[in-house]
């Protein structure tokens, strides 16, 4: 028995002495890690582009609505509805209905009946302006966001980005 314990014993201190398998060992720790940071990193671009594209689609629809003026459009016996077209703007960044969205799923509300008084009731100038009322248009949307991926693992569920921009009317 003693040389089974010997044996044994010998193979053991060998054991503890290779370092073969370590690098395998510290790969199986350290790669569900580096796994999920990666693709933490790849869904925050994503989400953030999403972002973006929003934010551009409604800049874009909020200008265009400040600067359609449909009095123009009924005098030449044209009819076009601002609102609506400034909505196509915003999703699909074009005036047709048609085309693929920027972001799909993204709800716009475009609101074109805010009023400021250019002057506040202290006297104090709020806006520059030749007449005594501002009004401006805004162009706000929401998008749910639901591509999390693997970060759903951590519980992360949907997320809902909100966007909205101002622009003053510019009448011709």
């Amino acid at each position: 028995m003693t040389t089974m314990v010997r044996l044994i014993a010998r193979h053991l201190r060998r054991f503890r002495r290779d370092q073969r398998g370590t690098v395998l060992i510290e790969m199986a720790i350290v790669a569900p890690l580096m796994l999920l940071l990666s693709a933490g990193v790849f869904e925050f671009g994503n989400l953030i582009h999403d972002k973006l594209l929003m934010e551009a689609g409604l800049d874009d629809a909020a200008r265009f609505a400040a600067r359609c003026n449909s009095q123009i459009y009924t005098q030449a016996n044209l009819t076009i509805d601002c609102a609506a077209v400034a909505e196509n703007i915003a999703e699909r960044g074009n005036i047709s209905n048609t085309g693929t969205e920027r972001v799909p799923g993204l709800s716009v509300t475009i609101n074109t009946s805010t009023c400021y008084n250019t002057v506040d009731v202290n006297g104090v100038v709020l806006y520059l302006s030749t007449t005594s009322q501002v009004c401006v248009v805004t162009a706000s949307g929401t998008y749910a966001y639901s591509g999390i991926g693997m970060l759903s693992l951590l519980g992360i569920g949907p997320i809902t980005l909100t966007a909205s921009h101002q622009e003053r009317f510019i009448r011709y």
